[in-house]
């Protein structure tokens, strides 16, 4: 049968009869379709234990590495971007500020604070930029004006510069050492307490800079370094003819030139007087060691000299004592050291005020008489002045609240120059209303050791224990 010809199989499963006729043409195994007839045939599968050998593991390992540190490698890219774009564009602040950076803040907490107070955007790129550029441990303390709309580049240069805002407080020449620390305690912009008062005369009076949060400790310390320098130096240069033996003693005389005039340009002279005087074995008779006998440290008596003070025993009396007092006075300046140790070449012995703010300086006791006379007569004019103004306020009711007239004084009398607040003749005669290296405390007396020469003049106000002398200069 034909159909028993093409359904006989034979051997590798072909047709017996497409075996025996090869010149016949077998369709049942064409395509059936041109895209059946596009598909590659499948691949034969591989023989069985043949092929490539399995990779080692340090090379998988490696490669994974590579692969990991490739990753990385492109994140690190992008964040470095990312920074350097926020590190430069303009930042979030509004309007000018100061930021303040306290001893020992790390920088994140910066950082941090800068991020609250809308300085900057964001404080992990603050951080971040610290650390690459490799200033996060350069940052100074200090106080700082950001500028309004300060990129980070800006915020982090300011920071690292140190360019802060500077404080000054500045010490007049002639305070006493317990003065100057009562100024350092009443400063808010310091921190720390100063636990003890340093010697008299340690201190070099001047204007010094400091930082918010800088300890007073620290200014009390660079201004004892200051005038151990300044002395050491000065102490080489100085005269070798004067009477001081030594650094020490020239701060002691410095002190009570310094207290005794507020003139620069009588600091030379005034440290003559008392050259000479140490000299001739002469006492100095210097008010301002009165009051410091009297009152230490504080330094301002609140009352003129009574009599009674003025003969009182006390080491720094120089009334009563031979030569210098056994400490400074107070701490000098620059230039009353330097006068007492280059002194003016002189011959004065004597000095009284003047009536202008300054002195009338005299070699003899008959010269320096005849100055005393002119300063009574300035004290003089003073008190009339003052009575003047006195009786004017009393008229006028403006003398008290209640629009009584003032009391008058115990003896009659005008109060004595310096001790009202009335406008004087010579309101510069406040300054130093008396010789305290020779004014006798009696008025119109003497003065410079030789409190018993005949008065120059009669006493201008009752005489006793109660007489008050002209005041110096509170501040002083």
């Amino acid at each position: 049968m034909p159909g028993d010809i093409f359904n006989s199989k034979g051997v590798g499963g072909r047709s017996k009869q497409h075996t025996a006729y090869r010149g016949q043409r077998d369709y049942s195994i064409l395509p059936r379709s041109p895209s059946e007839a596009l598909e590659p045939e499948r691949a034969p599968e591989p023989p069985r234990g043949g092929g490539q050998r399995p990779q080692h593991p340090l090379v998988v390992f490696f490669n994974r590495l590579m692969t990991f540190l490739l990753i990385v490698l492109i994140c690190v890219a992008g964040l470095f971007y990312l920074v350097r774009r926020q590190f430069d564009q303009p930042g979030p602040l509004a309007y000018p500020t100061v930021f303040v950076v306290p001893h020992g803040q790390g920088v994140s907490a910066i950082a941090r604070r800068l991020e609250q107070d809308g300085i900057i955007n964001d404080r992990w790129t603050f951080f971040i930029a610290s650390r690459y550029f490799k200033v996060h441990d350069k940052i100074k303390a200090g106080e700082y004006n950001i500028k309004v709309n300060a990129s980070l580049r800006d915020v982090l240069d300011t920071l690292v510069e140190g360019k802060s805002i500077d404080h000054k407080i500045s010490f007049a020449e002639g305070l006493t050492s317990q003065q100057i620390v009562e100024r350092l305690q009443a400063n808010p912009d310091l921190e720390g307490t100063i636990t003890e008062v340093p010697a008299e005369g340690t201190l070099l009076p001047d204007t010094y800079r400091f930082q918010i949060g800088d300890s007073r400790q620290d200014i009390i310390e660079r201004m004892q370094v200051g005038r151990q320098k300044f002395l050491a130096k000065m102490w080489e240069e100085r005269d070798p003819d004067i009477a001081v033996q030594s650094p020490e003693e020239a701060v002691i005389l410095a002190s009570i030139v310094e207290k005794e005039t507020s003139r620069a340009d009588e600091r030379l002279r005034i440290a003559s007087v008392f050259e000479n005087r140490l000299k001739k074995k002469m006492r100095l008779q210097s008010d301002p060691t009165i009051i410091y006998g009297l009152v230490g440290g504080k330094g301002v008596l609140d009352h003129p000299i009574q009599q009674d003070e003025l003969d009182r025993d006390t080491p720094y009396n120089t009334y009563k004592i031979n030569g210098l007092p056994p400490t400074p006075i107070a701490n000098p300046g620059r230039a009353a050291i330097e006068a007492v140790l280059k002194p003016a070449k002189t011959k004065d012995l004597y000095f009284v005020a003047d009536g202008t703010g300054g002195h009338a300086f005299a070699p003899s006791l008959d010269e320096h008489n005849k100055n005393v006379v002119k300063w009574r007569q300035v004290e003089r004019a003073m008190r009339e002045q003052e009575r003047e103004e006195a009786e004017a306020a009393a008229a006028a009711g403006n003398s008290s609240p209640d629009g009584a007239a003032p009391n008058p004084s115990p003896n009659g009398t005008a109060p004595t120059a310096g001790t009202t607040s009335g406008r004087l003749v010579a309101p510069d005669a406040l300054l130093n209303l008396r010789s305290s290296a020779g004014l006798s405390p009696t008025l119109g007396a003497a003065s410079a050791g030789e409190a018993d020469a005949a008065p120059a003049t009669p006493p201008a106000v009752g005489t006793g224990a109660d007489v008050p002398l002209p005041r110096r200069n509170p501040l002083r």
